[in-house]
């Protein structure tokens, strides 16, 4: 599960107190400060981190010193072997502290933090590494397999240096926690090679940004409970615009996207993932209907097919139900013969699609049975999805409404 820390270091004054009161009460994972005061008056519920102030330097070197040997290297141990900032052996229940964030440069550095944290009796210390080459970067690689949290700060608007420690990091037991400027970064992190990070740090300025932050990392797509419709009539209806949906991801060989001309009901339509005579696979496309149909994206919320464009965002349906989001590249409006097929399911419901009138449009049966629209016959079994909310604007509305 992804997580976020909340940094108040960098909070501006007047903005702490709501800062605080937010983060307890959207559930933030942790919070990281340099007073170990106010990290204590903070519930055991929150991962109480404390931490230096602001992004300060590694201590620098001494003349003759040998690099990790000097001052930073021996503070890093002696932090780490006592369980507290200041080498006082205090213990985490006696300050209030859970985790130590300490900064760490060198690969003896980060020994002696991992050798700490082996110790009994010490807060758990966490590390924080500057990646700004790939010195540090080979560094942060080693701190994700020795420590039970590692920060990272990229130095670089780049994502390959943090693909590159998630991948060096796949078997690691520690979580790797990567610093943030904003929530369309934290956004872009958490999708990095599709597993992301497993946490962010970040510094809001407000408490507006801790609860967008929230309904952020809440941001997954529902499983669905498909239907099985039972096709009543299909029948020629003449010439019409349809949208082809082409998105910016590969479906798989059982998902689609779905469609229907009723609110209340929507046909699973199949993708071109699956060969035909005449016409190359698309596996990233969905000839999903005609231009007055539903769709259903995430949320809970549905849009026209043709006010669906490039970067709208859309659910992709598999067979069983599961779904994802997909982004759109393009959609595709021409005009072709169009097909009606109804449905009606189990409680006698109505469910109606308009699609273009050809073979190689396809929907999906129960199983992931694909189906051509045109072989179509009175009594085959299609999957779809029935809502139980009317619609305005795309949105679920409790109101009387009748479609036909």
């Amino acid at each position: 599960m992804r997580f976020a820390w909340i940094d108040l270091r960098e909070v501006p004054g007047r903005q702490l107190q709501g800062v605080v009161d937010a983060a307890v009460h959207a559930r933030m994972a942790g919070v990281v400060a340099a007073d170990a005061e106010l990290l204590a008056t903070l519930p055991p519920t929150v991962t109480r981190v404390l931490a230096p102030e602001g992004r300060a330097p590694a201590a620098p070197k001494k003349p003759g010193d040998k690099e990790g040997k000097g001052t930073a290297a021996k503070q890093a141990k002696d932090a780490a072997e006592t369980g507290s900032p200041s080498g006082s052996g205090n213990s985490p229940a006696a300050t209030g502290i859970d985790v130590l964030l300490r900064r760490f440069g060198t690969e003896d550095e980060l020994d002696a933090l991992a050798a700490g944290n082996r110790a009994t009796g010490g807060t758990p210390a966490a590390g924080i590494v500057d990646v700004r080459d790939d010195r540090t970067l080979q560094l942060s690689c080693a701190g994700a397999m020795k420590l039970p949290y590692t920060v990272i700060h990229f130095a670089d608007p780049t994502k390959i240096p943090l693909e590159i420690v998630l991948a060096a990091a796949e078997s690691a037991d520690g979580k790797l926690v990567t610093v943030v400027d904003g929530l369309e970064e934290a956004a872009i992190v958490f999708d990095v090679l599709e597993r992301g990070s497993d946490g962010i740090l970040y510094a809001p300025r407000s408490a507006d940004e801790v609860f967008a932050l929230a309904r952020l990392l809440q941001a997954t797509t529902p499983q669905l409970e498909l239907s099985t419709l039972t096709v009543e009539s299909i029948r020629h209806v003449g010439l019409g615009d349809r949208v082809c949906v082409d998105t910016c991801s590969h479906f798989e060989e059982d998902e689609g996207i779905l469609v229907g001309s009723y609110s209340s009901g929507f046909v699973l339509c199949c993708s071109e993932t699956h060969p035909l005579p005449y016409m190359p696979t698309r596996p990233f496309r969905v000839n999903a209907g005609a231009l007055h149909s539903y769709t259903l994206g995430p949320d809970n919320r549905t849009n026209y097919l043709s006010e669906v464009g490039s970067g709208s965002v859309l659910l992709a349906v598999g067979a069983d139900g599961r779904t994802r989001r997909v982004v759109v590249g393009r959609a595709k409006l021409e005009s072709r013969p169009l097909l009606e097929i109804r449905t009606h399911a189990e409680d006698g419901r109505l469910v109606s699609l308009t699609v273009q009138d050809d073979w190689h449009v396809r929907v999906l049966g129960p199983g992931g049975k694909v189906l051509n629209v045109t072989e179509l016959r009175t009594g085959d079994e299609l999957l779809g999805y029935l809502a139980t909310d009317k619609r305005h604007v795309g949105l679920p509305i409790g109101e009387f409404c009748k479609e036909v």
